[in-house]
């Protein structure tokens, strides 16, 4: 190679570094790009190998998730994982990703689940916008020994769930998980909530939202739960509308009211609120357009997916924190974008189905369903005093 390729090769490869390292700042922010192609903030931390979640801690400090048919436990912050069955080969069950899961003050785990092994049915017929007898069917589980071993398995109902986002424990020891059951004629979805006093040993279904709407992904779905200082429960519903709406309740979860639009904008994803050992509330969720943008491709109008044309944006994943149960939140903040695939509306930039777990105070683990996103980071770098 002479003088003149050796400087161009040069030229082009110094240029080349640069343009990567300028292209890793994103809104502002220095980042780096993860195994798999997802851009994170430079303070974040990369989890390999990572199971999905959701997760919890168990009473001796362990950490539990559930993956397929089997129970995990890690007894070092998820490096390894020791299996256990919660079924026996021969029954008929499959736990979907979109569980719930938690521990409750008395030290019992309760999973709520759709059981993919029942599912059915599932024939979308566009001459009506519907898909009639469609089952996808929840189920609640308990566990007394910290998750090696299951019992108490109830179906709660048989219809078409979506999914089943979120548990909680309020601080009267009663345990709420959110659900949704499908309705007909013509098709779309509506939430309602299951409240156990008795540590899930049985339930009592709320009243139903249903707003209407039109569509395999229409009407409200996927929301999220956490129990206010005043006593009352907030729900973020999903919708295809703009933003999130929500609905209070002020009898643990029976009876869900005031159902109205918020002013949090959101793509028709689900988002995950939590409140952490600080005390704030953190809402992690994918906005109606990406950061700076006023346009999306959108989706729907068709009686199909929706009634109306909705945005599905899910290349970004932002977040927020409340210090005043949710009145007012931080500017929010992008903490994960796709990375080689921007711009687009398809399953290569989709970063959504958000899971939240606060490892230790002020350490969270992030990861989603969708996208593959397996992340830590502190609360502290992310909030401005």
């Amino acid at each position: 190679m002479n003088i003149r390729g050796i400087f161009s090769t040069a030229v082009f490869l110094c240029s080349f570094f640069v343009n990567q390292v300028q292209a890793q700042v994103i809104h502002g922010v220095e980042g780096k790009v993860t195994s798999n192609g997802i851009w994170i903030p430079a303070f974040a931390q990369e989890i390999s190998n990572m199971k999905m979640g959701p997760f919890i801690h168990l009473d001796n400090g362990n950490i539990l998730t559930i993956e397929g048919q089997k129970s995990l436990i890690s007894t070092d912050n998820g490096t390894s994982w020791e299996e256990y069955k919660m079924f026996e080969d021969n029954e008929p069950f499959k736990v979907s990703n979109e569980g719930t899961l938690i521990n409750t003050s008395n030290g019992t785990v309760i999973l709520a689940f759709m059981n993919l092994a029942e599912k059915k049915n599932w024939n979308w017929d566009a001459k009506i916008s519907d898909s009639p007898g469609a089952i996808l069917p929840t189920y609640v589980i308990r566990s007394l020994d910290g998750g090696k071993t299951w019992q108490d398995l109830q179906k709660l109902h048989n219809e078409w769930t979506g999914a089943n986002r979120d548990i909680i424990e309020t601080t009267s020891g009663n345990v709420v998980f959110t659900s949704m059951m499908m309705r007909h004629n013509p098709g779309r979805h509506t939430v309602l909530t299951y409240t156990s006093r008795d540590d899930g040993r049985s339930w009592e279904r709320s009243n139903i939202l249903d707003m209407g709407g039109i569509g395999h992904h229409g009407g409200l779905t996927e929301s999220t739960i956490e129990q206010l200082k005043d006593g009352r429960i907030w729900q973020l519903i999903r919708t295809n509308w703009g933003s999130f709406w929500e609905a209070y309740s002020s009898d643990e979860g029976i009876t869900w009211e005031d159902l109205k639009p918020t002013s949090i904008d959101a793509s028709s994803a689900p988002g995950i609120l939590k409140r952490l050992s600080s005390g704030r509330l953190v809402l992690i969720w994918n906005r109606l357009y990406p950061q700076g943008k006023d346009y999306y491709p959108l989706r729907g109008g068709d009686r199909q997916w929706s009634e109306v044309k909705s945005s599905n944006h899910r290349e970004e994943l932002s977040i927020a924190f409340s210090e005043d149960e949710g009145k007012t939140w931080t500017e929010p903040q992008v903490i994960a974008k796709s990375y080689a695939h921007q711009n687009e509306d398809s399953g290569k930039t989709w970063l959504s189905y958000p899971y939240c777990f606060e490892l230790s105070p002020g350490v969270l683990w992030l990861t989603t369903m969708q996208g593959g996103l397996r992340m830590q980071l502190n609360e502290k770098d992310l909030i401005t005093e």
